[in-house]
């Protein structure tokens, strides 16, 4: 595998969603033959605070828009390599409230994001065991020692 040769800096923000019955929202998809199965999160706009783009990414990706904040579970920094670069990406997490059972239309901004779609899960512990970057399964970890 080359080297990357450069080095990707940026912030995303994202949700531990939890509906009134325990269940927990995650995403999931299949590229390429691998199946992936992760917490709804994306891109800090420029202006836009964690909170503010925590609560869009959730709605955006899977659809479900009626979101409380509860807690916030804190800054994290995750780095990994593509073939063109190393990513570090800092990651704010915040656990959700479900508020309402409305759902709309999610909206992808990539063909690969489309593939996406909403997985509910019964409670944390099936959601960390579920999860697939080791990562997100943390912060699944510390939703649960939150709530």
């Amino acid at each position: 595998m080359p080297t990357p040769s450069s080095t990707v800096y940026y912030q995303s923000a994202g949700g531990v969603v939890v509906n009134p019955s325990g269940q927990v929202l995650l995403i999931e998809r299949t590229v390429d033959g691998v199946h992936e199965v992760r917490l709804p999160k994306g891109h800090i706009e420029p202006g836009e605070q964690a909170e503010e783009a925590a609560l869009r990414e959730v709605c955006e990706e899977t659809g479900y828009c009626d979101l409380e904040i509860r807690a916030d579970l804190g800054w994290r920094t995750v780095e990994f390599e593509r073939a063109d670069a190393t990513v570090v990406r800092q990651e704010r997490y915040y656990v959700m409230a479900l508020t309402g059972e409305c759902r709309q239309e999610p909206h992808f901004v990539s063909e690969r994001e489309a593939l996406f779609r909403p997985l509910w899960v019964d409670g944390l512990a099936t959601a960390e065991q579920q999860l697939t970057f080791e990562a997100e399964k943390d912060v699944a970890r510390r939703a649960l020692a939150a709530i």
